[in-house]
């Protein structure tokens, strides 16, 4: 999994000319799925995404997390983070998940967030979104799950 995320001051998304979702301060989550993504993915990004320093304290460091505010996130799916564009003109799409896998997988990002008493906001799987924010600082970090260890040889 991948993850584009984004501090904002505020997010919204639009889809078909009607707002699906919208917050104040928090966090705006693009999320691609990809080829072998798995149940263990979806625990690491949604821990990761929950836990993740990116607020700043009173201090002014970077040392508060969703889980230490009351801020909010919206999960965007985003399979265009696997576009390979190293050949040619036109990106390849192959590295991500095929829609009914992925789509399982971003949904189940979103609902263990909600477990953990986050508030979360979601566009619309496949849809034509519209999504609008103010990013705060900025402060924009890409996010990818750990490699998965090679599948043992043959014997």
């Amino acid at each position: 999994m991948k993850a584009v995320v984004q501090r904002v001051l505020e997010a919204s998304v639009t889809v078909a000319g009607e707002r699906v979702s919208q917050m104040g301060p928090g966090l705006l989550v693009l999320l691609g799925v990809g080829q072998g993504d798995t149940e263990a993915d979806v625990a690491w990004m949604a821990d990761k995404l929950a836990t993740l320093r990116i607020f700043e304290d009173a201090a002014g460091k970077m040392n508060l997390s969703l889980e230490d505010t009351s801020r909010q996130l919206i999960v965007v799916s985003q399979f265009t983070l696997y576009g390979d564009t190293r050949k040619g003109r036109r990106p390849s799409f192959i590295e991500a998940m095929e829609p009914v896998g992925a789509k399982a997988l971003y949904e189940r990002v979103c609902e263990v967030l909600r477990a953990r008493g986050l508030t979360v906001g979601t566009g619309v799987f496949a849809a034509d979104m519209k999504v609008a924010l103010v990013n705060d600082g900025p402060v924009t970090l890409l996010l990818e799950t750990p490699p998965k260890a090679p599948a043992p040889a043959p014997r």
